[in-house]
């Protein structure tokens, strides 16, 4: 890792595969490194996958295989901004299979409890538009949304809704 600053996530001991899927996801991502432990840890018997080193859209992370003792909070989340609607369509459906959950205005929790705001940068243009009706319209709107859908963000911003 070349990286100054690295985040560093918690797993209970499938770090491996959530590094593999997330990789999976994005352009410039890949497992960097796999680290298999040299001996006994409170996590696991020797030679199991201790960390993963990982490059998630040019970003290094490490997953950490330590155990039980601690789960992942809505507290901190990934935000990914997407180009348009095909986009946040393949990643929310990606991100919410096998056991994740949806959750409101883009957010979702994987399935290892991991939230991710998958966010549309059309939405972040109409909530900051100069116009603060158009802007007040296109965030009551997508208050009202669990994923983001960029067609209906447009027409509340334009007063069509």
């Amino acid at each position: 890792m070349t990286d100054k600053i690295v985040p560093c996530l918690w797993y209970d001991g499938d770090g491996e595969a959530a590094a593999a899927f997330y990789v999976s996801l994005l352009p410039d991502s890949r497992i960097d490194r796999v680290m298999r432990a040299p001996v006994d840890t409170p996590s696991g018997p020797a030679d199991t996958v201790l960390t993963v080193e990982f490059t998630l859209a040019g970003q290094s992370y490490l997953a950490l295989n330590g155990g039980p003792q601690f789960h992942f909070t809505q507290a901190v989340s990934f935000q990914i901004l997407t180009d348009d609607q095909a986009e946040t369509d393949r990643l929310w459906a990606a991100l919410i299979a096998d056991g994740g959950q949806a959750s409101d205005c883009g957010w979702l929790q994987d399935r290892w409890g991991l939230s991710w705001q998958i966010t549309p940068r059309r939405l972040m243009a109409l909530t900051t538009d100069p116009d603060r009706d158009r802007a007040r319209r296109a965030m009551t709107a997508m208050m009202t949304m669990q994923k983001i859908d960029i067609a209906a963000l447009n027409r509340a911003a334009d007063g069509a809704d």
